[in-house]
């Protein structure tokens, strides 16, 4: 056969068969034919975007709830009460993993942790003055973070050695206090807000 006769045929078989399958219906998968049409056209577009219904109901339903401050725990003749060990340091990668260590210290040596956060950060300008005057101006700005883990019933049997674990591995920089929780603690967690306080004052008056 001639070699562009036989082209031509080839071409007019591809275009015979391209016409067929646009024309018949296509084959029925899972019970339901496949057709050209296009049936989406009349679909009703109600509920299209919606995604609300795929969280789950708690997240729907959670409110804000207004922290509280908890019942201090009374000493007993075996076991203090509650306790904060405060951290601070001018380093917050220090102090946040020495607090987490403290953490986790505690949880290994089965002693109850009621609470565990972190204060305002509180910042500090030094001053330096002149050589040749008496005009100040700042030199540096040291920043002071704070953690406390806060600590309930904590036994006088395991107080000395867990004293002394923090203790030897305190790092360089960061200080360590421990002493028992009061009211003024608990208020000391919220940044003050004189404007509103004067606000309220005149209010109440």
């Amino acid at each position: 056969m001639n070699p562009v006769l036989r082209k031509q045929v080839l071409r007019q078989a591809t275009l015979l068969c391209r016409v067929q399958t646009c024309t018949h219906q296509l084959p029925v998968w899972g019970g339901v034919a496949c057709t050209q049409e296009r049936q989406y056209k009349g679909a009703s577009t109600e509920g299209i975007g919606r995604w609300k219904h795929l969280l789950p109901k708690e997240v729907q339903g959670k409110k804000y709830v207004k922290h509280q401050m908890q019942s201090i725990t009374a000493a007993t003749s075996t076991a203090y009460g509650t306790l904060n060990i405060n951290v601070s340091g001018y380093d917050m990668t220090t102090v946040e993993h020495y607090s987490q260590y403290i953490h986790n210290l505690c949880i290994r040596l089965g002693i109850s942790v009621a609470e565990s956060y972190a204060l305002p950060t509180q910042s500090t300008e030094v001053m330096l003055m002149q050589e040749h005057g008496t005009k100040l101006y700042v030199d540096s700005i040291l920043k002071t973070h704070k953690r406390v883990i806060q600590l309930s019933s904590l036994k006088a049997s395991m107080c000395p050695i867990m004293m002394d674990v923090l203790l030897k591995n305190l790092p360089e920089g960061v200080q360590l206090t421990v002493r028992e929780h009061t009211e003024a603690d608990y208020q000391a967690r919220f940044k003050s807000r004189p404007d509103l306080d004067c606000l309220l004052a005149q209010i109440r008056q």
